[in-house]
């Protein structure tokens, strides 16, 4: 028996992942604990070294025992028989040709520029690249959407063009996809399901999807199976890319401050795990990982023992499309916490676990009907080491203290600036860009805009976007998105500060605490207004805030912190004065956001707990000594 043929792209109701826009650079592996070495299923030899890559691995933290990607293997793969050989031929032939047409159609636009507004002429050459790059297939594809998020590359008004680029392709015979299953399974399907559907839910440039039941067990579930002969396809491509980047590599340097193969080779390792589906399915292992404990967000369990390297076996998602208000309203679910769940998932993502969703875009984000948040389409997932966090949180603590100096040098330091860069020049532009986003209030402050003042800084200077953060700008811009259709006067900031202040008021994470002390401590003076205007923002922005366990958290912090007794100990004491006046200010900020009540009993039923940690802090102090 086969499933009836369902829509992918339904409001309601069941979803699969596409296989669109699964992309990601990656060094270490992790997830919420330390990093480990990430294991890759081509070994790397000595002809395959790259100086290029080593480059990107210090950029990423990484420690990359094996890699998906390195030039010397294309290389290999491209030119392997006469017959690749020739394929080549023939495939240079039909860039160059197109490639050829479009730069003669620039060439008469200068001709004739005068026939036709700038504006018009502009937007249908915009439209003729993203044509182009969907004649050329699914490499062009993929260059056009990471295109579309390169400021350091292209202007803004084509990056507008290639946003719209899609990866929707026609799906291949049901045949080839079943054969390819069973060859991979290496068993019958009739042995694995006892239903599938007639035709792929799903179809993209490098598979496609079907819906499926267990014979096992009953369970329905996704069933990803990859395009037959796309790898060849894709190898000849990026063959073809990197020789492209060599020639134009003189006004790479010139322009982006980097070599145009270092960011061939980003590409490069993009798309080659693209391929992997054994790579999305440790993605999908390592996110259901971060988030069991959270009974806000649901992550598709993966069925390991049925996927390979061409296929992918998941929980099918049954729930609402995250950009149907109304239907989340009818099944009873509360849009303004769904919305504020969905922030804080991002944000746990993005500063907690260092492995963060690259595409949350509307088709890879439902509502379940019990509340929770559920992500799908693991391809597209992008790291960022403990180092790069840390100098994140640098970036952070550096543009609230309006240190533009060190700002450039955190640039610098996650690879948007190539070592040594002059950033004389590049410091007024920071602070002009971030002075007049403060200069907004809450009510239009939005990253989107801040994001295009970046952008034409970023096409001035030689200042080159990293992969990785280019999927983080990507991914918050698609939040914001997503939760302006849900709420159009949804305030980005508003929900999620009260989460990162939160954290960094009382994480007990060393470094983070560093951060805190560097945020309220300048030069060697407690910055009361600083703290005041925290909490403000954190009470303003943050609607029902409930401040009881942060009060707990922090007074646990302090009772556990030497450190920062002392510190608040001098605070407090400044200029030989008792700071009464500033400490009554705060508790009339916090004022009706705390229950006393209810903080006395939680902290009396958490006193056990602080008692031993006290008792274990001292011991330690204790045996150091």
């Amino acid at each position: 028996m086969r499933l009836a043929h369902a829509h992918a792209t339904s409001s309601r109701g069941a979803h699969l992942p596409s296989a669109a826009n699964w992309s990601r650079p990656r060094g270490c592996r992790r997830s919420h604990h330390p990093p480990d070495v990430r294991t890759r299923a081509v070994s790397v030899r000595a002809d395959d070294h790259s100086p290029f890559l080593e480059q990107l691995e210090l950029e990423v933290g990484a420690c990359v025992a094996q890699r998906a990607y390195t030039p010397g293997r294309i290389q290999k793969e491209a030119l392997a028989t006469p017959k690749d050989r020739l394929r080549v031929v023939g495939r240079v032939l039909e860039v160059a040709g197109k490639l050829g047409g479009f730069a003669l159609s620039l060439a008469w636009d200068g001709i004739v520029e005068e026939d036709l507004p700038k504006q018009q002429r502009v937007k249908s050459r915009a439209a003729q690249l993203r044509e182009m790059l969907v004649s050329l297939g699914p490499s062009f594809i993929k260059a056009g959407q990471v295109l579309a998020n390169r400021p350091d590359i292209i202007r803004e008004d084509y990056m507008n063009e290639l946003c719209i680029l899609q990866d929707d392709v026609p799906a291949f015979s049901n045949p080839q996809a079943f054969d390819i299953l069973e060859k991979e399974l290496g068993t019958s399907l009739d042995e694995i399901f006892s239903e599938i559907s007639d035709a792929p839910i799903a179809a993209a440039s490098l598979g496609q999807v079907y819906k499926a039941r267990l014979r096992s067990n009953g369970e329905l579930v996704a069933v990803k199976v990859q395009r037959p002969g796309i790898r060849p396809i894709i190898a000849r491509d990026l063959f073809l890319f990197r020789k492209l980047a060599y020639l134009i590599n003189p006004f790479a340097l010139e322009r982006l401050g980097c070599n145009a193969q270092l960011i061939l080779d980003e590409f490069g390792q993009k798309i080659m795990e693209e391929l992997d589906y054994v790579q999305e399915t440790r993605n999908l292992k390592d996110f259901y990982e971060n988030f069991k404990d959270d009974q806000y967000v649901k992550i598709p369990k993966v069925f390991s023992s049925l996927c390979t390297s061409k296929v992918i076996v998941m929980e099918w998602i049954d729930g609402i499309r995250c950009t149907d208000p109304q239907g989340i309203r009818d099944a009873g679910i509360d849009v303004e916490e769904f919305i504020r769940v969905g922030v804080v998932s991002g944000l746990r993502q993005l500063l907690e676990f260092g492995l963060f969703h690259g595409d949350p875009h509307p088709g890879n984000i439902f509502a379940m009907r019990d509340g929770r948040i559920a992500y799908v389409d693991f391809g597209n997932v992008a790291e960022l080491s403990s180092r790069n966090k840390q100098i994140l949180i640098d970036a952070v603590v550096h543009a609230i203290n309006e240190d533009y100096e060190e700002m450039a040098g955190d640039f610098m330091r996650l690879g948007f600036l190539a070592p040594g860069t002059d950033v004389a020049p590049i410091v007024p532009a920071l602070e002009k860009i971030w002075q007049d986003s403060l200069g907004q209030s809450l009510e239009v402050f939005n990253f989107r805009a801040v994001t295009a003042r970046f952008n034409r800084l970023v096409y001035r200077y030689p200042i080159r976007i990293p992969e990785r953060y280019s999927l983080v700008i990507r991914s918050l811009l698609t939040q914001e998105g997503i939760c302006m259709t849900l709420t159009p006067d949804f305030k980005f900031l508003e929900v999620a500060y009260p989460y990162v202040a939160k954290r960094l008021l009382t994480d007990e994470d060393p470094a983070l605490r560093e951060r805190l002390f560097q945020v309220l401590f300048r030069d060697g003076k407690f910055q009361w207004e600083r703290l005041e205007n925290l909490i403000c923002l954190a009470r303003d922005g943050g609607g029902d805030l409930d401040l009881n366990d942060t009060l707990k958290d922090i007074a646990k912090v302090v009772l556990l912190d030497s450190k920062l007794r002392k510190e608040l100990l001098i605070a407090f004491t400044d200029d030989n004065r008792l700071h009464v006046q500033e400490v009554r200010s705060l508790m009339n900020l916090v004022q009706g956001r705390i229950d006393a009540q209810k903080l006395v009993q939680e902290s009396a039923e958490a006193l056990p707990t602080i008692s031993r940690l006290l008792l274990k802090t001292w011991s330690e102090s204790v045996l150091a000594a």
